[in-house]
């Protein structure tokens, strides 16, 4: 029997700036090692259907593109898939050529064929020398007149290890629009709709989904497939534990597909991973990368890696993220084609094996933050790894359009962390994540955040508090953390347009640096710097004026720890743009918050091993299908 395993698509989107993820229809050229697009010819109206391209007469177009080249090196690394087929279908004369790449990015031409007529090229193409990475992909040549690719797909005959269909969860909290677009795309997928068990939409907001003028149609064109649950706001971790918990009664089921709700999604990437964890030798969590939604040809997250010091998450390659495949494809990227193993991957997209929920539970109780993360971790002690599968992705906003470090998301961060790190973490009392955690605390004390430090001071004494304390306050800790903003002026965003703020000494403006270049001080000059400001702080009050009127004015770019806290007050962009908060200087609160933070930090410090037994003992019941169960029994 033919299984396929993936399709070449095509956007129906008209939107020029999607094709690079989908056809390199370009002429580079290099300059100092730099790739440089010379011409380009791909245009939107070539896009004839979404299995459908035309190639114009004399020109090339090549399909080493993310979502339609072939991850090789993952199928051969992840699975016993030792042979794909490829085969194309044209319209017209034209020559198919067959390329691979290795795992620094060399390529190599392996097959031809010349095409006339209506063909169906198939290549047969081993996967045995991919260890380190590579892609394969194809090209087509038009010769004197356009020629149509009508379709292809990479397919095998080999029998996968498992063959139950898998449930998608869809926690949504106030994103109805989205969650509609979501589920019309699902509805119009045939294919997708065939290897899914049932679709769980998850609503815990206040704006239902069920009310959106659209939904009747959606859900009379999804049937039984569609399961609508309310529960009060439980997080994300509570709304995807639904979700594990609901698929856990799904004999159909083997899997369940974790989707955030303000996405817009690729179908044809919830087929792929599915049919991924299928043949996976293993059960095998299977994450989705992140594009940007606002900035839809920049990818954002592709391995992602928790490290043992300071036990902080990041990309396996930070300083080569976001890729924008504007300015490099594929063929012009060797990063890209090295396989890039990951300890987890975001919960925006990622397809859990039942039987990993079966084996070590469903999610922390956690809200948000770091239960994808812990997740992960746990199912990889339990012998379950994670693989973030090129050419499976979603568009999500990212967190660069976000302040959710700042904001009442501050608790959850801290928290979280601590907790996970408490759990999984194998460095002595948790290496340099305690020292880290407080110069994360510092850093806002002389930016003058005084919020997400109060935040961050809870949150340390709810972790020595012990366990019980995540699934007791799991419904109210938000709305806490929320109300707690009240008390501070800086967390106000003033938009009114008939009042707009100036600052006394006007905007700071700032060199601008290459990517990940930065000029904040290092070594000897950062302690220094370090002690002085905090001894400023201490002792300086501000000035009358500064305090009436923000002194100077900040981009969010340029609001950075080492130049915030040289004056007393300062007026800085919100990171969506959508206006401006007032940071202003309190001796007293800055004080207060910093004793109470190096306080809490020593006897979290001296606390570990004791707190490391209790998280660890209490995981079990934490995390239990029965526990969850009653918490969703409580829910008015």
């Amino acid at each position: 029997m033919v299984h396929v395993l993936q399709n070449v698509v095509f956007p129906l989107d008209r939107d020029p700036d999607l094709l690079p993820l989908y056809i390199d229809a370009e002429t580079w050229s290099t300059i100092d090692e730099t790739p440089v697009r010379v011409t380009n010819h791909a245009h939107i109206g070539d896009v004839l259907g979404r299995t459908s391209l035309r190639v114009g007469a004399g020109r090339r177009t090549s399909l080493a593109t993310y979502f339609n080249a072939f991850p090789a090196s993952y199928w051969q690394h992840w699975t016993s898939v030792r042979h794909v087929r490829l085969t194309v279908r044209t319209e017209g004369t034209a020559t198919v050529l067959v390329y691979r790449s290795n795992g620094g990015g060399t390529q190599q031409r392996i097959e031809t064929a010349e095409v006339t007529g209506t063909a169906e090229s198939t290549f047969d193409l081993p996967l045995t020398q991919y260890s380190d990475g590579g892609w394969i992909w194809f090209d087509v040549v038009a010769d004197r007149e356009p020629v149509v690719l009508t379709g292809a797909e990479w397919t095998t005959d080999h029998e996968p290890a498992r063959t139950g269909k898998a449930s998608l969860g869809i926690t949504t909290y106030n994103k109805p629009s989205y969650c509609i677009e979501t589920l019309s795309a699902l509805a119009a997928e045939e294919d997708v709709r065939a290897l899914v068990d049932r679709i769980f939409l998850i609503d815990q907001g206040t704006q239902r989904v069920d009310a959106e003028p659209e939904y009747p149609a959606v859900s009379a064109a999804l049937g039984e497939q569609l399961q609508l649950i309310e529960q009060p706001n439980l997080g994300g971790s509570g709304g995807f534990a639904r979700a594990m918990h609901e698929t856990l009664r799904r004999p159909e089921s083997d899997f369940v597909q974790l989707l955030d709700d303000d996405v817009r999604i690729e179908p044809e990437s919830i087929r792929r991973s599915i049919v991924f964890g299928r043949y996976a030798t293993k059960p095998t969590i299977v994450g989705a990368h992140m594009f940007d939604l606002l900035d839809r040809p920049k990818l954002h997250a592709w391995a992602e890696v928790v490290d043992e010091h300071p036990f902080m998450w990041r990309n396996l390659f930070q300083e080569k993220m976001p890729h924008d495949f504007r300015e490099s494809n594929i063929r012009q990227t060797p990063l890209l084609h090295l396989r890039m193993d990951a300890d987890y991957n975001g919960w925006w997209m990622c397809l859990i094996p039942k039987e990993t929920i079966q084996q070590v539970g469903l999610a922390l109780p956690a809200f948000i933050k770091w239960d994808d993360a812990e997740y992960s971790l746990r199912a990889r002690e339990a012998g379950y790894p994670t693989v973030s599968l090129p050419g499976a992705a979603l568009w999500h906003v990212s967190w660069v359009g976000k302040d959710d470090s700042i904001d009442w998301q501050a608790y959850f961060h801290a928290r979280n962390r601590i907790v996970a790190g408490l759990i999984h973490s194998n460095a002595p009392s948790g290496g340099t994540l305690i020292r880290h955690s407080r110069r994360v605390d510092l850093k806002h004390l002389m930016m003058m955040q005084y919020y997400p430090v109060a935040l961050r001071n809870r949150a340390l004494r709810d972790v020595l508090r012990g366990p019980q304390h995540m699934r007791q306050n799991l419904a109210t800790a938000m709305p806490e953390a929320r109300r707690l903003a009240a008390d501070f002026p800086e967390t106000v965003v003033h938009r009114d347009p008939d009042r707009v703020l100036h600052a006394r000494k006007g905007r700071q403006v700032f060199k601008r640096l290459k990517r990940h270049q930065f000029d904040s001080p290092t070594g000897l000059r950062l302690r220094w710097f370090t002690a002085v400001t905090l001894i400023s702080h201490w002792f300086h009050k501000p000035r009358p004026e500064n305090v009436e009127t923000p002194e100077v004015e900040f981009g969010k770019g340029d609001a950075n720890w080492w130049r915030l806290p040289r004056f007393d007050s300062a007026l800085v962009s919100a990171a969506d743009g959508s206006g401006k908060q007032v940071y202003t200087r309190d001796r007293a609160a800055f004080r207060r918050m910093l004793l109470e933070s190096l306080r809490l930090h020593r006897r979290l410090q001296r606390e570990w091993p004791r707190l490391q037994r209790q998280y660890r003992a209490a995981m079990p019941e934490l995390v239990s299908a029965e526990s969850w169960a009653q918490t969703f029994e409580e829910q008015p």
